[in-house]
């Protein structure tokens, strides 16, 4: 009897990690963020904030090393941890209204988790103008990059083709495939979890990222900024 394997996961997924988790208590709010008062708020503050980012790379990681393939469908803004969901994906799709950003140094922090992997699999010196620019660029710059597999003006119609392929596929016959392309994606999880997540946490707890998501919540530009 031949085993029965489900249909690819698609960009379904996505939506299950709630990327406001990401910031600290304030922002989530909606509010300004408080000064920490003492060495104990402080560390609580750092502990909780790091635990998020572990959380985050667990994520990322079970989507990368599931043996199902796992594609996304792009249509809308991708920032912070989803542009990490979306790398974490094998096969992903960008409509016209899709845009992207890596904006976490306008903010005083940086794509640090997301970055196990978006780094292995997109080109370093685009990577390196946009992590550092925080530039907007939409779905024709993403495939180029490599952050996304295709642009398309219709995602369904170049989906197509692409989840019939899937479907014709085994299941050891994937998943052994799949594990051939993320193998360095998974070694840099093994490698960088620990040291990644702390300096994310480090980062959110800095005065910098205080000032930075301060600026963004006021609509303002950050003290830190050079105005022409």
């Amino acid at each position: 009897m031949r085993a029965q394997f489900p249909a690819p996961l698609t960009g379904r997924v996505l939506p299950a990690l709630r990327l406001g988790s990401l910031l600290p208590q304030a922002l989530r709010a909606g509010g300004t963020p408080r000064p920490r008062v003492g060495k104990r708020s402080a560390r609580a503050g750092y502990a909780g904030a790091e635990g998020q980012a572990l959380a985050l790379a667990q994520l990322l990681r079970r989507i990368v090393a599931l043996p199902k393939p796992v594609v996304a469908r792009v249509t809308g803004h991708v920032r912070a941890g989803g542009t990490g969901l979306l790398a974490a994906c094998d096969i992903s799709v960008a409509g016209p209204g899709a845009t992207f950003a890596f904006t976490e140094a306008r903010i005083g922090v940086a794509p640090a988790v997301i970055s196990m992997p978006v780094l292995p699999r997109t080109d370093p010196r685009a990577m390196a103008r946009y992590y550092l620019t925080g530039e907007r660029f939409g779905p024709q710059e993403a495939a180029r990059t490599g952050l996304v597999t295709l642009a398309a003006d219709d995602p369904d119609e170049a989906l197509a083709p692409v989840l019939d392929g899937l479907r014709q596929g085994s299941p050891q016959g994937l998943a052994e495939s799949k594990r051939l392309v993320t193998r360095e994606v998974l070694a840099a999880f093994d490698r960088d979890t620990g040291t990644l997540a702390e300096l994310s946490a480090r980062l959110f707890a800095s005065d910098e990222a205080r000032e930075g998501m301060t600026a963004f919540l006021e609509r303002r530009e950050p003290e830190w900024a050079v105005r022409q």
